[in-house]
């Protein structure tokens, strides 16, 4: 230990003449610990809301997909074991896209129709954990009717439930002398999947790819475009572009998940940083109380400095004593801000005693999902806060003339 250290550690615990000045200094702590446990808390938690979210998007769209700008990609399979070959690429299926109405008995609604094989899809999405009622594999079941799959605000919208047929007409259905006649379609519910986005419940439909390539007229061996799934979501812009120069380019295009979801995470983004900003005030706050519980500490000691000078410490000396400690106190209240941060975060997490409103929210509980590089962050920026505290009064202490402190003494 050094003798800097030795000092700063005798005064944190000797006691005080003044009994307000160990206050001030509890409050400090106090003060510290509560700003990086509401950082802590409030960070977790909008990390779990993004985290949940990335993935309730992700399990019913792929990581990546590749398209082409004349309409169409023929002879895919071949495609599909090319994509499958390349490094980072986790599996691959193709879909079909487009957008029909769906009437029935209780109403219209204009949806985005995908044809998808519900074998290979398996490998892309995840929609059968979002499943409420039937199976994505139900789609293949050979029946009077071809099968849809839609979502659980949709079923309400237009009034059908489980088991019962939709009108889907499709604007391009058959090509003719005079141009697209619509084409009509029966389609029978097999499946009612809930995301909980009403975006997604509300607008999207699934069916085989064979029942989209008849109501669109397409060959049977053309779809719109792959979807593919890599193994790291994070590092899906990286297998993109490998995807892309693989590919050469035209007619060919190749979006990621990233991109296509852009403004939402940015927004997301910024929020968790002006929240961030916002709750750091609160070790700022905590950090005042240090220059003061400082300040009165250096006029409690006066006579100390004074004789500590006299016998050969240098002002750098003394400014290190109160600089240390005052990030002794910092380092205090940091501690038990992150014992007190972590350990409601894991109470909220095992136990969800805070429960949120079904009908609002797609959850109903607060996620909470803790990133190290926040947590470094978090610590750090306390601790830079407390060590900027401690400069006013450590310069105070460090420019004390002997002379004068000893003269009555």
């Amino acid at each position: 230990m050094t003798f800097e250290l030795f000092i700063a550690m005798r005064y944190l615990r000797a006691k005080r003449k003044q009994a307000f000045i160990s206050v001030i200094s509890l409050v400090s702590i106090m003060g510290v610990a509560l700003g990086v446990a509401a950082l802590i808390i409030v960070l977790g938690v909008m990390n779990g809301f993004s985290q949940n979210l990335r993935d309730k998007i992700l399990g019913i769209n792929a990581h990546v997909m590749v398209g082409d700008y004349t309409g169409g990609i023929a002879n895919y399979d071949a495609l599909s074991r090319q994509l499958n070959s390349l490094p980072g690429v986790r599996g691959s299926a193709p879909f079909i896209y487009t957008e029909v109405m769906v009437s029935a008995p209780g109403g219209v609604k204009g949806v985005v129709l995908r044809g998808i094989d519900p074998g290979e899809s398996s490998e892309v999405l995840t929609l059968d954990q979002e499943m409420i009622l039937g199976r994505v594999g139900d789609l293949d079941n050979e029946k009077e009717f071809p099968g849809i799959i839609i979502g659980q605000e949709l079923s309400s919208t237009i009034g059908v439930n489980f088991g019962d047929t939709v009108n889907v007409l499709s604007p391009s259905g058959s090509r003719t002398a005079a141009g697209f006649t619509p084409q009509i379609s029966v389609f029978e519910v097999r499946g009612i999947f809930k995301t909980g986005m009403y975006e997604y419940d509300s607008s999207f439909g699934y069916t085989s790819i064979n029942a989209a390539q008849s109501i669109l007229g397409f060959r049977e061996d053309m779809v719109t475009g792959m979807e593919v799934r890599v193994h790291d979501v994070d590092r899906a812009h990286i297998v993109s572009a490998t995807i892309d120069d693989f590919l050469g380019g035209y007619p060919y295009y190749v979006r990621n998940w990233m991109e296509m979801n852009q403004n939402l995470f940015a927004a997301l983004q910024l929020e968790k940083i002006a929240m961030g900003i916002i709750l750091a005030m609160i070790v700022l706050v905590g950090s005042f109380s240090i220059v003061t519980a400082l300040v009165m500490l250096v006029m409690e000691k006066t006579r100390d400095i004074a004789i500590l000078m006299s016998m050969g410490a240098t002002r750098s000396l003394i400014r290190r004593i109160f600089t240390l400690l005052g990030m002794l106190i910092g380092a205090v209240g940091t501690a038990l801000g992150f014992i007190f941060g972590l350990g409601i975060s894991h109470l909220l997490k095992e136990y969800q005693f805070i429960r949120l409103p079904a009908d609002v929210y797609y959850l109903d509980h607060l996620p909470v999902l803790h990133q190290t590089q926040d947590l470094i962050i978090i610590g750090l920026a306390a601790m830079f806060l407390c060590f900027l505290a401690t400069i006013y009064p450590a310069r105070k202490a460090s420019n004390l003339n002997p002379a004068d402190a000893l003269r009555y003494e």
